[in-house]
């Protein structure tokens, strides 16, 4: 290497290594800085919605799942209150000369109540030392809590949403320390260390996924000074399920998936730094609950998502009401307009009767229901007539009956035939042994339609003018009656 190479190297190694040591000092940094924001957070943001994974295996038989779509929707209508629960009675550190305690609470910006129907809403989670927790849905009732031991109890509160997961804001949580008679140490958790509450799964489950819910206090999320936060900086959580364990390093509600039906046990730790449990009153709880699928409440068909958002939100707002009578009620408004309609029917089945005989035949039929007025008071002496008629409808003259209709002119013929007629009627009994019978029998069926015609009234005035004498019969056949 030439002495000139040499001075190069020398000239700008040392460049090169201050770039690489100010790249290192930038990476150290940020990583120490990423560090003090995850100390110092208060609170931890919850999101199962559509960027957060559906299914992540936390053991071999248990899974976390986003929460039930309907809890999701419900969820930001209730992100608007910040509950501040107080414990009213018993005060801190009273001593009581009654073994029956009666407690009561105050609660800010949180309506508590409980929808009639849905059975669920806003409510209070009381846990008397580390016994399964009351709900509390009415501030104006008091929490009697008889038969207590002597000695020392401790009564926690906090705030929960209607599907019993915990409001997790400052001041959602109250505590009071009191004494039956006298002071013991039991019940006693140290105000100095972190102290966990255990909330659900509690009781019994109807449908998957299962809640898994619990509160801190003391915990580093809690703490404003940094020197105490360092010692418990690295708690967890050690869930224990039908002896499978899974560890969680965040506070937040779960969902899990994986119970077995019938009894299930579960079991929270509170773990230190080493991962140790961390001695403190109640930081161990264990708890018995029974999953039966296919459960009729409101939680579970919740879950199972046979109920609509729209449907449950009154366990959010208390001023909700859920119209679905509403939508049913205009469909058998039309309906009566429609059965009605069928009545115009009948009118198409009387117009297919002209279609059985001849349009002759229809015209006089027309006027037939006019003519029942007429009908066979006037006719009914007509079979005294001589039989002589029907040969007149086979005659001719049949058809210029209608023709024959303005016939009044000729009025004065039918007046003298009626004198003729009258004697001719006597004339004809007294002739009986002429021939009559034989014409009777050529025409019948044509007889209602004479008798029933208007112009059937002046035929028989004519007929007897002819009729005195059997020779003009003839005559009439030859249509010289005209």
């Amino acid at each position: 290497m030439n002495s000139w190479q040499k001075k190069v190297l020398e000239k700008f190694l040392p460049e090169r290594f201050l770039i690489f040591r100010w790249v290192m000092i930038l990476v150290l940094v940020c990583s120490l800085s990423s560090c003090g924001e995850k100390a110092d957070s208060q609170e931890v943001s919850i999101d199962h919605r559509e960027n957060s994974p559906q299914i992540s295996q936390v053991s071999k038989q248990f899974a976390e799942v986003a929460p039930p779509n309907v809890i999701q929707e419900l969820r930001p209508i209730l992100e608007v209150y910040q509950p501040q629960v107080t414990i009213v009675t018993p005060q801190p550190d009273e001593v009581l000369q009654d073994n029956k305690v009666t407690a009561s609470f105050q609660v800010k910006d949180l309506p508590i109540f409980k929808e009639p129907q849905l059975q669920l809403g806003p409510h209070l989670h009381v846990i008397l030392d580390n016994q399964p927790y009351i709900p509390i849905y009415d501030l104006n009732q008091p929490l009697a809590l008889p038969d207590l031991s002597p000695g020392t109890h401790t009564l926690r509160v906090f705030a929960s949403r209607p599907w019993h997961e915990s409001f997790k804001n400052e001041g959602a949580y109250a505590q009071t320390t009191f004494h039956v008679f006298t002071k013991t140490d039991d019940n006693n958790p140290n105000p100095n260390l972190p102290l966990l509450t255990y909330s659900r799964p509690q009781s019994s489950y109807g449908a998957e996924p299962i809640l898994l819910d619990f509160y801190l206090t003391n915990a580093p999320l809690h703490l404003g000074g940094k020197e105490k936060a360092d010692e418990f900086s690295d708690w967890r959580i050690r869930v224990t399920i039908n002896n499978e364990s899974f560890i969680f390093d965040r506070w937040q509600a779960v969902y899990l998936k994986g119970f077995k039906p019938g009894k299930n046990w579960v079991k929270l730790e509170f773990l230190d730094n080493q991962g140790n449990p961390l001695k403190n009153a109640f930081n161990t709880t264990v708890r018995l609950i029974d999953y039966e699928p296919k459960g009729k409440d409101t939680l579970a068909k919740i879950t199972r998502g046979e109920l609509t958002a729209d449907e449950v939100r009154g366990i959010v707002d208390p001023n909700y009401k859920f119209t679905s009578t509403p939508i049913p009620i205009p469909i058998p408004i039309p309906t009566p307009s429609v059965e009605k309609t069928p009545q115009i029917q009948p009118k198409v089945e009387k117009q297919r009767i002209p279609e059985t005989e001849v349009p002759e035949v229809s015209k006089t039929k027309q006027t037939l229901p006019e003519q029942p007025k007429l009908e066979v008071p006037t006719v009914a002496p007509s079979p005294s007539l001589p039989p002589k008629l029907p040969e007149i409808i086979e005659s001719p003259i049949a058809e210029p009956l209608t023709e024959v209709t303005p016939l009044p002119e000729k009025a004065p013929q039918p007046t003298k035939p009626r004198l003729g007629g009258f004697f001719n009627r006597r004339a004809g009994r007294m002739s009986t042994p002429q021939a009559p019978v034989a014409p009777s029998s050529n025409l019948p069926p044509m007889l209602p339609e004479i008798i029933e015609s208007p112009a059937a009234e002046t035929k028989p005035e004519l007929q007897p003018e002819v009729t005195p004498t059997p020779e003009s019969t003839p005559l009439l056949e030859k249509g010289e009656v005209k």
